[in-house]
């Protein structure tokens, strides 16, 4: 390690992440010629190409590819030591934070915060992204700050510090004037019904996952990748959909949309904010879970 650059750490991290040498120059602020002869320094030190020529892009190699997650993970804990700050004041240090949540929280939940954040916080930038497979991995290389996940999908092995936000229900929706769904609809009535399902890949339903644990039947005849979405698809339709409530509820007063009780009753989802016992203490990040926190206790 004597002998090794540390600043090589950064040029190879870049360069992996970019898969380009003019764009890891950008990303470091340094000349093109500069991060070329950092990836020769790193050819020569790994004993491989790293990245290849394939048309107009470069490619990693397997050594490069198995890198990756190590190369992420010592930047971060670099991070760590050398980048703690000592304080945070809103107003005068700037930050970028990323947050990882679904697009029902980032309406209901973050899109208020956000606003007030132009005004309180205006240096400050918050990215959000949506829920992917691997949550964890990606909180626990540093690749997203925060994360908001219902604490039924996070499961009880899910070790990372996390605080309570906000309760919420399922409820029933469908066109206001769909005359097939009356105030009350029982199981039954509701497997002749059109569903509008979702099918989100990354995030399970909580609500259907428990319909099946029940054996409740239903005619899934479509399906969404958003939960935001359905209620504006079973407007002008026959399908029925459930939904998170306080979803329901925010456009119930822009959409024609009927709101009634589940055939059967469904526990409630909490949901929680979830980040990496690295940034526990980390003063930009305690701020930020405080404002959500703040936000949640307002809905």
């Amino acid at each position: 390690m004597s002998g090794v650059d540390l600043n090589l750490l950064l040029a190879l991290d870049a360069l992996l992440s970019e898969h380009s040498v003019t764009r890891a120059a950008e990303r470091m602020s340094v000349g093109q010629p500069a991060m070329s002869a950092s990836l020769a320094r790193l050819r020569k030190h790994f004993d491989d190409p790293l990245l290849v020529r394939e048309g107009n892009t470069l490619v990693p190699t397997p050594v490069a590819q198995s890198l990756v997650p190590l190369v992420r993970e010592a930047v971060t804990a670099a991070e760590a030591v050398f980048g703690r700050p000592r304080g945070f004041d809103p107003l005068v240090d700037r930050r970028s934070f990323t947050i990882m949540a679904s697009d029902y929280v980032v309406l209901i939940l973050l899109r208020p915060l956000i606003v007030r954040l132009a005004t309180e916080a205006p240096l400050q930038r918050v990215n959000v992204v949506p829920v992917q497979g691997d949550f964890g991995e990606k909180l626990r290389r540093g690749q997203i700050d925060l994360l908001v996940l219902p604490t039924e999908l996070a499961g009880s092995r899910f070790g990372f510090p996390h605080r309570h936000l906000f309760h919420d229900r399922y409820v029933l929706v469908a066109d206001a004037g769909n005359d097939a769904v009356g105030p009350v609809i029982t199981p039954e009535e509701f497997a002749q019904l059109p569903y509008l399902a979702y099918s989100g890949g990354h995030l399970a339903s909580i609500a259907e996952s428990q319909l099946d644990a029940l054996g409740i039947p239903r005619r899934e005849e479509m399906s969404t990748q958003s939960f935001v979405i359905a209620p504006f698809l079973v407007i002008g339709t026959p399908f029925v959909s459930l939904v998170h409530e306080r979803l329901a509820r925010h456009f119930a007063g822009q959409i024609r949309l009927k709101l009634l009780e589940p055939p059967v009753p469904l526990r409630p989802i909490s949901e929680a904010l979830f980040w990496s016992p690295r940034q526990t203490d980390d003063p930009a990040c305690l701020w930020l879970r405080e404002r959500i926190a703040e936000q949640a206790r307002d809905l």
